[in-house]
Order: C-alpha cells, then sequence, then structure tokens
C-alpha cells in the first residue's frame, strides 16, 4: 500500500467517527444536568405484623409437611 492510500483509511475513520459522534449526540442527547428525583420506602420492620385468617387458614393442608405412604398402598 502507499502511503496516500493509509493517509486515505486514517482521514475516511475519523471522518466516520466524528460523524458517528455527532449522530449519536442527537439521538440519545448529552449528559443531563437536572438532579435525578427517586422514591424512597418506608423502613421494613421485622416480624409479621397481623396474620390474615382468610389467607393463612390453620386448617389448611401443608405442603411442606413430609407424606409417608404404607408399602401397600403406592
Amino acid at each position: 500500500m502507499k502511503k496516500t492510500d493509509i493517509a486515505m483509511i486514517v482521514l475516511i475513520a475519523s471522518v466516520s467517527v466524528l460523524i458517528a459522534f455527532f449522530v449519536t449526540r442527537a439521538a440519545f442527547g448529552g449528559a443531563a444536568n437536572e438532579p435525578t428525583e427517586y422514591q424512597t420506602i418506608d423502613r421494613i420492620e421485622p416480624g409479621l405484623g397481623d396474620i390474615n385468617p382468610t389467607i393463612f387458614n390453620e386448617n389448611a393442608i401443608n405442603p411442606a409437611v413430609e407424606v409417608q405412604l404404607a408399602p401397600g398402598n403406592q
């Protein structure tokens, strides 16, 4: 390759980078200097609080309890 070919490749690459920079800046905008606002939440307290009896029925089936089947009932 000649020196002029390398210089042309460098020039085209430089111009392409500049064009890409300005197109990206136009599409997404620059850095915002506005303050960011966010919502805070209340502190989570330990414990369960009041238990709703319609949801947590004490007579309901507990799926965490292991069930043993008799040898003849499989």
